[in-house]
């Protein structure tokens, strides 16, 4: 475990860059040979639209970036979170109380919020706007929710305690996971469902991209499911059953145009909770 804490004290940019890249190579590979669903769009067209989005909350994640920094340094000299509130001696068991923790604050809770919330759900809107759901969709996010998301990350960080290595392995675990439960491939129904008692496989995220409530809202885990287990949020629906999008944007020309995804959160329209 030393050597691990070591490694992610001082990761360096080009591999987090290159697990960033990596992953959705592998991914989209992966479900161009293994394809859940078999989906008729321009796949190059789409994954500009939606790396674009994932450039813009790098750029914001990069800018903002001294805050998590500084916030770790000061739960650190301070003693302030459940690491150090709780007796825990070995590194092991603090990696993965601080992981869980990380992702029920982080993801999860920041996740149902912007569900919730009618003026953050507008940006949140834009991810699920996408009627083509694969592995690119994972940071389809406005830059709004970027920033939306760096703050629960950062209260995340606060609320554990987390040292540096510990948020680096999150952020590690958290790209890998989001690009793995939206990529767009068929696993063994059976192995599907194994997985998805402990982490959010694909075929359980896809339920969350079903078009209407209650779907849309339900499964709003990232890394671990047990959060919507608990919480009470977790459903199941046959991937043939899946209709991807939300109800209130169903034009699939209107959600791949860039400049129009931009602007959705400040337009007017329909609340799916009301």
């Amino acid at each position: 475990m030393t050597e691990i804490t070591q490694y992610f004290e001082t990761i360096p940019s080009s591999h987090r860059s290159l697990i960033l890249v990596g992953g959705i190579t592998f991914f989209w590979l992966l479900e161009s040979g293994f394809p859940l669903l078999k989906m008729n769009y321009k796949k190059w067209h789409h994954a500009g639209i939606n790396i674009f989005f994932t450039l813009t909350t790098i750029l914001i994640n990069f800018s903002l970036a001294f805050i998590l920094f500084k916030s770790s340094v000061w739960a650190s000299e301070n003693h302030f979170g459940l690491l150090y509130w709780l007796p825990l001696e070995s590194l092991w068991i603090q990696a993965l109380l601080g992981l869980f923790v990380m992702d029920l604050v982080g993801a999860y809770l920041a996740h149902l919020v912007q569900h919730k919330t009618k003026s953050l759900w507008r940006f949140h809107l834009i991810h699920h706007t996408d009627t083509w759901v694969d592995t690119t969709t994972a940071n389809r996010h406005h830059p709004g929710e970027s920033v939306i998301r760096f703050v629960f990350t950062t209260l995340a960080i606060l609320f554990v305690g987390a040292p540096i290595w510990l948020f680096f392995l999150y952020q590690t675990l958290s790209v890998i996971a989001t690009q793995f439960n939206h990529a767009n491939i068929a696993l063994p129904e059976k192995l599907d469902h194994i997985l998805s008692y402990l982490i959010v496989s694909p075929n359980m995220h896809k339920v969350h991209h079903h078009y209407v409530l209650p779907y849309t809202d339900s499964n709003y885990g990232n890394i671990f499911s047990i959060w919507d287990r608990l919480f009470g949020t977790f459903m199941t629906l046959p991937s043939n059953k899946i209709v991807y999008g939300v109800d209130t944007h169903m034009d699939s020309k209107e959600n791949n145009e860039l400049s129009n995804l931009i602007k959705i959160p400040f337009k007017n329209y329909r609340h799916p909770t009301t």
